[in-house]
């Protein structure tokens, strides 16, 4: 019998200056039985860093045709795909071939630069691709918030995150490769 995901709920309080958003968002985050709780986390993140009204958590990691989160336009156009992790080459052409725009989150940033190093060449004609790589110690700080009922404040500013709940507080940094 295969296993399920695990449903966890997150209040989620965006207050993104560099943006002008400011919006609660409560989600229910369905975690596959082969997903970590870092990345969980990440894809969390990825929602605050991008938050909309109609930005998404899609089927995710098992689907091939659809990225972690997406959102999609009025006319069902895909306005932005957000991938996390080290996906293919021809998965991010796919990608950049299908949305007005692309983001993908490396979380292991020794092996997320090897990686884009591999393939940079073959995706630099993609203008509106954007490839940042998290912090090193980010992805397992923000494991550590992980609880079936989380509430979280999220501030962006001037390209730095800070997560906290009642316990901790995250400093989210990353680093545009592209």
């Amino acid at each position: 019998m295969a296993l399920g995901a695990t449903v966890f709920r997150c209040e989620l309080q965006v207050s993104d200056m560099d943006r002008g958003y400011y919006a609660t968002h409560d989600l229910t985050v369905a975690q596959h039985p082969s997903e970590t709780d870092e990345r969980m986390m990440v894809r969390i993140l990825a929602f605050a860093l991008h938050a909309d009204e109609r930005l998404s958590f899609t089927r995710g990691i098992s689907t091939d045709d659809e990225p972690d989160l997406w959102l999609r336009a009025l006319n069902d156009d895909i306005a932005l795909w957000i991938e996390l992790g080290q996906p293919d080459e021809k998965r991010i052409r796919r990608a950049c071939g299908r949305a007005r725009g692309v983001v993908v989150y490396g979380y292991q940033a020794r092996a997320a630069r090897v990686w884009w190093e591999q393939i940079k060449g073959k995706l630099s004609r993609f203008d509106h691709l954007q490839v940042r790589v998290l912090a090193d110690t980010v992805a397992a700080e923000l494991g550590v918030l992980v609880q079936r009922g989380m509430r979280f404040q999220v501030m962006i500013q001037d390209g730095e995150a800070w997560v906290s709940d009642d316990r901790h507080q995250v400093r989210v940094t990353w680093e545009s490769l592209k």
